[in-house]
């Protein structure tokens, strides 16, 4: 089912995220992660894409995977790095005879040698290329793209942001995944301009429950997310307790999801970091149960 579909058919899709593990024991603990996020039947579980390509087959093997053993849709994601036209088109070749019917259409980030984006010869230069090319060669697939409710990090100003996102939006996107954040008001303020700018299309929070205070300060510093100062405090009085940790990023997480389905989000897509545990508390939190 692609990605327009299931937001015409459910009134709320939950999503998972989770990357390509690099050693045997990540990928026998991602297989588990999985066969227990999919008691929730989300309406898709995406794959992450590795800076220049590296990841390329893992990632569409994961969500071949992923559809096959567990029944559920896949969503592979793309990005424009390290790859020409011509490599896009036998990725995205391979992700259609493989039975991949959703992709997430990214620029991707520069890799950790480089300090800015460049484009690779022959290839593209922006997301909303790359939704423009699935688009014209592949108008089954369905389309994801990225929204920043604290403007992306290389965006010039929030209004340029957006309108980059308008462009992705008409180029063909079916649907945005925000980047993670910590504060709603800043989601709800995202959402409304995306409003004002006609932007029709599903707009998704995205929730990372914290685990691992010292991860998410490297995580959100990298994309400048902020975290409230109230809940540093209380991440701050835990100090090196990780389970003290994931105790209080859960139950931030769990009211902001709460909130979030109040004003009537059209899904939650949880970054769950190919761990499961705090992603299933916050669900149960909710006393929205997994159904096998």
């Amino acid at each position: 089912m692609r990605l327009a579909e299931l937001f015409a058919s459910r009134p709320f899709v939950l999503s998972f995220e989770v990357f390509p593990p690099k050693t045997e024991a990540g990928r026998a603990s991602l297989a588990a992660t999985v066969a227990r996020l999919a008691d929730y039947e989300p309406g898709f579980v995406s794959c992450t894409y590795g800076a220049g390509g590296s990841t390329r087959g893992q990632t569409l093997d994961i969500v071949a995977d992923i559809q096959q053993r567990h029944n559920l849709v896949g969503t592979a994601h793309l990005t424009c790095v390290g790859s020409t036209v011509e490599d896009l088109v036998a990725v995205l070749d391979d992700a259609v005879s493989r039975g991949v019917r959703n992709i997430m259409a990214l620029r991707g980030d520069p890799p950790k040698d480089q300090a800015t984006f460049t484009p690779t010869a022959g290839g593209l230069r922006y997301a909303n290329e790359l939704v423009t090319l699935i688009r014209q060669r592949f108008p089954g697939l369905g389309v994801g793209v990225a929204g920043y409710p604290e403007t992306h990090q290389e965006a010039a100003s929030a209004d340029a942001d957006l309108a980059n996102l308008q462009r992705k939006v008409d180029a063909g996107a079916d649907a945005v995944f925000t980047q993670l954040f910590y504060d709603n008001d800043d989601f709800y303020r995202f959402r409304d301009r995306c409003q004002a700018a006609g932007i029709a299309v599903p707009v998704v929070p995205g929730i990372l429950p914290i685990v691992n205070f010292c991860q998410v300060q490297r995580l959100t510093k990298m994309c400048k997310a902020c975290i409230p100062a109230g809940l540093t405090e209380r991440l701050e009085e835990c100090g090196d307790d990780r389970a003290a940790q994931q105790a209080v990023g859960v139950a931030w997480a769990t009211e902001q999801c709460a909130d979030l389905m109040r004003q009537g989000v059209p899904g939650i897509h949880f970054y769950v970091l190919n761990q499961c545990e705090a992603a299933e508390q916050v669900w149960d939190n909710l006393n929205l149960a997994r159904v096998r």
